[in-house]
């Protein structure tokens, strides 16, 4: 096992497109781990091994890789650059001490690598850029650059490599630092570069800092130490020209993997309570669940990266989160579905174990007592929902068994009966993440499923105050069953709120639960369309009852009747769910998003640039959103991404309550008739 300064841990990131996964393989063929460069296209890579990666020919989960350069050792995870699989890159970065973001030279700047780099900017993770494909057709590496550098800042993101040629007449890459032979169309551009690391190294420290400004030469050491120092704080992303398909400007890359990027003991380690200790190479293991899979043969892997200590295989373990204890088999590193076993592994290290009995992502594991706490992995929220049912009767428990399995594995999905609606929501990131939670129930689970577009939990309240009656009296031999109920109802904008303004013993005492109980189940459907009737309040004011013939289903019957009396003279109103909306993308495409979003109903809050992407912040009603994941795609050509959370709830305007209101009364008509 190697010093946690021999060993690098990085993310791949980006957007889908820009050659993640080619890389990924490139960087293994060459350091010899594996022993043919896998190719996506020819579907033989080793990172996107999956059936429906291949059939898709593009990464679907978060892989961990791993191999050796330059006595380092390497464990990186190539990550999905599709919006909708971004919870794989979410757990990737936490299992990460820096990111290697990819950009394409001909699309430039895109919607993946921006969110990649904020949330590698929200961890504090050190960034890399390589501008890849400047092979291609169209490629541009200075306009990427710009792109980069008018997001970012000029000072933060310079090129440490620029290419020679573009196109079909790339040929290599120069280091600017280093390279003493650059080609003259290069030397002025060269050296304002190398300046400006140079000024960055320098700023890192102040006795660099004095030796630089009194003219003195810094030595490879102290230039080396500066960019990592700058690396580190953030001020300095350094950005690298390469070819994967030509195999151009990868071993300068990989050197500077070695060279540059954070070692594992570079990072603190931080607990949930904000408490810090240093990365040890010995002593009590720390390590942070980040993925689990179901692999076919050997069942459940559970991943996990070493933060500080050693785990040694075929030990018991304990898993802090759950307070209880774990058997270690074999430690596996793995190469996408190839594994190695290993004795022990230390801080860096990216491991996987099969078949624990109870752990999962978030879970932190320890090999000693007193050990607390790590932070939880925050997952985004999901923003499609689909009601699912089973195609044939009486497999919904072999639907939920699959769904609770596969949400191990993916907490971007979730599976839950709505309490209003009464449908049961596979909720996700999109409808091609949703469709292939779908597919994995059929292949894996042998269940088939229909989806359909969820019902809106519309809820119902009142704009004016109302009073109902009712008397319940039914005689049907020997006993009868009597009570008589008046309510007053107003709104009232903090909730629900039930009074007791009976006097003189209108109603007796032990019948008022029966009243309050009866006006619940009067709320749970409301007269307009069958919705939860909130914010309003209700008091019982009089009534009467009879001594033989009252009973508490009577006062109950009664009390729902007179609630639906008052409520219908109170003027009641429909309410939506508001949804908060988010929406990232090109600057281009902002007239076909902010015109789309018009017809939506939606109510625009304001735009902003953020990294290189233009964001509207928008309110949308929850029932115009049901298709936007699709939709967006559509409006991009990939390119848009949107985050959605609830608002709240607001009146239905006038014409489209009409609607749900009729379409409701028509369907219960039709049901009562049938």
């Amino acid at each position: 096992m190697k010093k946690s300064v021999e060993i690098k841990t990085f993310a791949v990131a980006g957007h889908s497109g820009g050659g993640k996964t080619s890389l990924c393989d490139l960087m293994l063929f060459k350091a010899k781990a594996v022993e043919r460069c896998g190719s996506v296209d020819q579907k033989t890579s080793v990172s996107d091994y999956t059936a429906d990666e291949q059939e898709k020919r593009c990464s679907i989960y978060a892989t961990p890789l791993n191999c050796e350069w330059k006595g380092n050792h390497l464990f990186f995870i190539d990550t999905p650059g599709y919006g909708e699989y971004i919870g794989e890159t979410t757990a990737a970065l936490h299992a990460s001490n820096s990111v290697l973001i990819v950009v394409d030279a001909v699309g430039g700047l895109e919607v993946g690598c921006a969110k990649a780099w904020k949330m590698a900017e929200e961890l504090n993770l050190p960034r890399f850029v390589i501008i890849n494909r400047i092979d291609r057709e169209r490629a541009d590496f200075n306009r990427a650059l710009a792109q980069l550098q008018e997001a970012y800042g000029k000072t933060v993101c310079v090129p440490l490599t620029l290419p020679v040629g573009t196109e079909t007449g790339f040929k290599k890459v120069i280091n600017v630092l280093r390279d003493t032979d650059i080609p003259a169309e290069l030397a002025d551009e060269a050296a304002a570069y190398r300046e400006a690391l140079m000024d960055t190294i320098a700023e890192s420290d102040e006795k660099l800092m004095e030796k630089y400004l009194d003219g003195g030469t810094l030595t490879d050491d102290e230039i080396a130490s500066g960019l990592k120092a700058a690396i580190k704080s953030g001020s300095l992303v350094p950005v690298f020209a390469g070819s994967t398909a030509k195999d151009i400007g990868i071993n300068e890359l990989m050197d500077s993997i070695v060279n540059l990027f954070p070692d594992a003991a570079s990072r603190e380690v931080v607990f949930a309570d904000g408490g810090k200790i240093p990365v040890s190479d010995s002593g009590t293991g720390i390590g942070l669940v980040f993925k689990t899979i179901i692999d076919p043969f050997i069942g459940q892997l559970t991943f996990f990266r070493v933060l500080s200590g050693v785990f040694t295989a075929e030990k018991d373990v304990l898993n802090v989160s759950r307070d209880g204890k774990e058997r270690f088999g074999q430690l596996l590193i793995m190469n996408g579905k190839e594994q190695k076993a290993i004795n022990d592994a230390g801080p860096g290290c990216i491991v996987a174990v099969a078949k624990l009995k109870d752990c999962h992502i978030s879970n932190t594991l320890a090999t000693a007592p007193g050990v607390k706490t790590l932070p939880k992995i925050v997952f985004p929220n999901p923003v499609m929902s689909y009601a699912i049912s089973a195609v044939k009767s009486g497999e919904e428990d072999k639907i939920a068994s699959g769904l609770h399995k596969i949400a191990e594995t993916d907490p971007t999905v979730t599976y839950k009966r709505h309490d209003e609606t009464h449908e049961s929501l596979l909720t996700g990131m999109g409808d091609q993440h949703l469709g292939n939670i779908v597919k994995k129930l059929k292949d894996v689970y042998k269940v088939e499923v229909h989806l359909s577009t969820p019902k809106i939990p519309y809820r119902e309240t009142i704009t004016a105050a109302g009073e109902g009656h009712y008397r319940h009296k039914k005689q049907s031999g020997g006993h009868g069953q009597f009570g008589e109920v008046a309510l007053r109802m107003s709104f009232n904008d903090a909730g629900y709120e039930f009074v007791n303004d009976v006097v003189g013993g209108a109603i007796p005492r032990n019948f008022i639960p029966a009243v309050e109980k009866g006006v619940h189940e009067a709320m749970t459907v409301g007269p307009l369309a069958g919705c939860v009737v909130e914010k309003i309040k209700v008091s019982v004011y009089d009534g009467k009852f009879h001594a033989v013939d009252s009973s508490e289903m009577a006062f109950k019957i009664a009390a729902r009747m007179a609630f639906r009396d008052a409520m219908a003279k109170a003027r009641p109103v429909l309410l939506e769910p508001l949804m908060k909306v988010r929406i990232s993308i090109p600057d281009h495409y902002m007239g076909d998003i902010t015109g789309d979003l018009n017809h939506k109903r939606g109510r625009i809050l304001g735009m902003e640039a953020d990294a290189g992407m233009e964001v509207v912040n928008a309110e949308i009603p929850l029932a115009e959103m049901s298709k936007y994941a699709t939709e967006l795609r559509s409006m991009t050509q990939g390119r848009g991404l949107f985050e959605m959370e609830f608002s709240r709830y607001e009146q239905v305007p006038a014409n489209v309550a009409n609607d749900i209101i009729t379409k409701y009364q028509a369907e219960r008509q039709h049901h009562e008739e049938e």
